[in-house]
């Protein structure tokens, strides 16, 4: 995200987000788009159920939209500035390339991100290369992310996510996809870890390890109890006093290295410090720390093509399915259903650590985004 960008293409409709949760007046269209793709997975996480789910019972991601469903969707939708794939796995689907080709035809994203497990190492890559090949032809300039997970060494992270071998698939995918970084410009790989009460005590090592492979970019967020997951009542979250000591020492790692690294990487970078210190207090507090504009920044789509105000809430507060609604998005967004979920979630309903939904709230927070603001100044 560059100034000019934030500027012209975002600000305003920050502005709006603001209105229209204060006084609910006017039109609003997310800024952000996350879309689970499938519901195929072959991990077995500890974290998360998806993959438990599908791989009992395979017939799930039948219920997968098709490519036909995906197109009529997007075209009733107005532009989005992030585009963040999800899953499931999302490169078990053979025509991810495809579903960027529409998002690029139809939303014109100017950031897109997906994660993966790093089950398959070739495909992923060669996956990565046509999307990229695709956002080429579109824009050259729009950035692609990949992030492959890693929750531990070794061992641990094949035990965690439930799958042998898993470690030495993610390193494979690792050292292809720094092939690609090097054609091009536009692709950055990061790496991402899920905190929970499994790899606690193994975070200095993952952060280093990371490093030592020449990954600038390193995430993480704090494994929570959602209902996308079908993980409700399954006790995998770190305590807010663990959690905000270790945000001390990744805190300190950021300020040390956050000059060295790309422009994106460092914007990046200064978000996750605020970031870090608003997931502490909500953990603590148990409640929202700053306004939460889900369902107004943000949505989330789901494989069946039901539509949320964010993953975490999920199934349970569904606006709506748009096979239900001849695929228009506009009816689900302005519907009544949404209107209700909205005042849920503006009078302090829920509260959590989301760290996608976050971002958008601190580039809305005045205060917040200041302090974002002046992290990347100083550190330039």
């Amino acid at each position: 995200m560059n100034t000019s960008d934030f500027l012209t293409k975002l600000l305003p409709r920050l502005l709006k987000y603001k209105i229209y949760r204060a006084f609910k007046c006017g039109r609003i269209d997310p800024i952000t788009l996350t879309f689970s793709v499938t519901a195929a997975c072959q991990s077995r996480c500890k974290t998360c159920n998806i993959g438990h789910l599908w791989l009992e019972n395979p017939v799930r991601s039948e219920k997968d939209l098709t490519l036909a469903e995906i197109e009529k969707i997007f075209a009733s939708m107005k532009p989005v500035y992030f585009f963040n794939i999800s899953g499931g796995e999302p490169f078990l689907r053979k025509d991810l390339p495809e579903i960027v080709r529409l998002a690029c035809h139809y939303l014109k994203p100017r950031i897109i991100h997906t994660p993966t497990n790093a089950l398959l190492p070739k495909r992923i890559v060669e996956d990565t290369r046509k999307i990229l090949e695709i956002i080429k032809a579109y824009d050259p300039a729009v950035p692609f992310t990949v992030k492959p997970s890693i929750d531990g060494l070794g061992q641990v992270h094949d035990e965690i996510r439930g799958v042998e071998g898993n470690f030495d698939n993610l390193l494979e995918t690792v050292k292809l996809l720094k092939e690609l970084e090097s054609e091009y410009d536009n692709f950055h790989l990061e790496l991402g870890t899920v905190i929970s009460k499994f790899n606690i005590d193994k975070l200095d090592e993952i952060e280093d390890f990371v490093h030592s492979l020449g990954v600038e970019s390193y995430r993480n967020e704090v494994a929570e109890q959602r209902a996308e997951f079908f993980n409700i009542g399954d006790p995998i979250t770190p305590t807010a006093t663990q959690y905000k000591s270790l945000m001390k020492d990744f805190t300190r790692k950021i300020t040390a290295n956050i000059r060295s690294k790309r422009s994106l990487a460092r914007t990046t970078e200064a978000l996750r410090l605020v970031y870090y210190e608003i997931a502490g207090l909500i953990l603590e507090k148990n409640r929202q720390i700053i306004p939460c504009y889900a369902g107004i920044s943000n949505v989330h789509l789901n494989y069946d093509g039901g539509v949320w105000p964010c993953c975490v809430l999920g199934y349970d507060k569904e606006l709506g399915n748009l096979r239900d609604f001849k695929y228009d998005f506009q009816r689900v967004w302005y519907s009544g259903k949404a209107e209700e979920i909205r005042k849920f979630i503006k009078e302090g309903g829920c509260a959590c650590p989301l760290a996608n939904q976050a971002y958008s709230n601190i580039l809305i927070h005045t205060r917040s985004l200041v302090k974002a603001a002046w992290h990347l100044i100083r550190f330039r």
